[in-house]
C-alpha cells in the first residue's frame, strides 16, 4: 500500500544530520512530524541546536526533548499523538566509538529501539521505519551486499546493535503485526554530516594544512550515499506498508580511500598531508550496495555521484566554517 494523504510522523533523532533534513523533506511535502532528540553531546550539541532550528521552520514540526530510554516520556508521546509512522533514526552511531563503549551501543540501540517498539505495541501504532546499518553485513565475501545475506558476522558492537534491531522489527511484525521497512544505509555524507565523518573530517583537516589519518594502504573502498538519495529512500519507505521488509540505501558503486581524498583535494584546491595508520579493529574492507530490491520497490533511483556529491558538500563547509 502507498500513501498518498499527509500524516503524523514521529522522527526519532530528528535534529541529527539524516534526521534533520528527512523532517524538512517531510514537513515540506504538507506531514506534521514531531522530532524527538536528546540532544546529546557525542558531538557538538551546538551543531544539532543548528540543525533543529532549520527543521522547525520547513511546516508542522514540533520538537520534544527527550530519550528513548525513558518509557515514560514514550508513553506520554503516544498518548498525546497518534503517528501514521515512526522513522526511528535515534542511535549511537559510529563503528570505532562502539568498541570503546559497547555497553552504551547495546543500551541505546538495542533497549532503546525495543523501547520503541514495545511503546508502539502498547499504542497500537503499526508502522516503522527502522535506521540500519551497511555495518551489518561485516566482511562478507558476496558483492555487492544483497539483503538475503547473512548477517551472523558482525566486526564491531555498532554492527551487532544495528543487526539486534532488525531482529526485533521482524519479532514485532510476527507477534504484533508492526509494518517495518528497515533501511540499510551505505556511507551517507553531504552538508550537516557528523563532524567525526570521514569526509567532514578530511574537508577540515585538509583546509587547515593539518594531517588526515590515512587508515590501511588506501585501498578499502565504500559505497558513499549522498544525503539526498537517502531521504528519497526514506520518504518512500514511509509511504510504502510492505509488512517487513529490508532494503539497501546506497549509490551501488564503490570509491576507494585514495579517490576519495582526492575528490576532496580537487574541491578544496589543497593538497592533504597523510599520517599513515594501520588499519583499525572493527573496520571493514568494503562496502557495496545492490539497490535492486529498492528500485523494484521502493522506486529507489540514486543520482549524485560521489565527486558532485563531494564538491557539494565542500561548497557548504566553506560556508559554515
Amino acid at each position: 500500500m502507498v500513501y498518498k494523504s499527509s500524516m503524523h510522523i514521529l522522527v526519532t533523532g530528528g535534529a541529527g544530520f539524516v534526521g534533520s533534513h528527512l523532517v524538512e523533506r517531510l514537513a515540506g511535502r504538507g506531514d506534521s512530524v514531531v522530532i524527538l532528540d536528546c540532544m546529546n553531546n557525542y558531538y557538538d550539541p551546538k551543531i544539532k541546536e543548528r540543525n533543529l532550528a532549520c527543521a522547525l521552520k520547513a511546516g508542522k514540526v514540533s520538537f520534544v526533548k527527550g530519550d528513548i530510554l525513558d518509557l515514560s516520556l514514550l508513553d506520554d508521546l503516544f498518548l498525546a499523538n497518534k503517528f501514521d509512522v515512526v522513522v526511528h533514526l535515534a542511535a549511537r552511531a559510529g563503528v570505532r566509538p562502539s568498541i570503546e563503549q559497547p555497553l552504551l551501543y547495546e543500551q541505546v540501540n538495542c533497549l532503546g529501539t525495543l523501547h520503541m517498539l514495545e511503546s508502539m505495541r502498547k499504542h497500537g501504532m503499526k508502522r516503522l521505519v527502522f535506521a540500519s546499518s551497511s555495518s551489518v553485513y561485516g566482511n562478507t565475501k558476496e558483492v555487492p551486499f544483497k539483503e538475503t545475506a547473512v548477517i551472523d558476522r558482525p566486526v564491531s558492537p555498532y554492527a551487532a546493535t544495528k543487526a539486534a534491531g532488525e531482529l526485533y522489527c521482524h519479532n514485532y511484525h510476527h507477534l504484533y503485526g508492526i509494518s517495518s521497512n528497515v533501511l540499510r544505509f551505505f556511507t551517507v555524507y553531504g552538508p550537516r554530516q557528523r563532524p567525526d565523518m570521514a569526509i567532514h573530517k578530511f574537508t577540515k583537516l585538509i583546509d587547515g594544512g593539518k594531517p588526515i589519518p590515512f587508515f590501511g594502504d588506501g585501498s578499502t573502498e565504500r559505497d558513499y550515499t549522498y544525503y539526498t538519495d537517502i531521504i528519497e529512500g526514506v520518504v518512500a519507505a514511509v509511504d510504502r506498508d510492505l509488512g517487513f521488509e529490508i532494503f539497501n540505501l546506497g549509490e551501488s558503486r564503490t570509491t576507494k580511500l585514495t579517490e576519495l581524498v582526492k575528490f576532496i583535494e580537487d574541491s578544496l584546491g589543497k593538497k592533504a598531508v597523510l599520517d599513515r595508520q594501520p588499519m583499525q579493529k572493527g573496520d571493514v574492507v568494503m562496502t557495496n550496495a545492490d539497490v535492486s530490491k529498492a528500485r523494484k520497490l521502493l522506486d529507489y533511483k540514486p543520482t549524485t555521484s560521489v565527486e558532485t556529491g563531494v564538491r557539494n558538500f565542500v561548497e557548504w563547509y566553506k560556508q559554515i566554517k
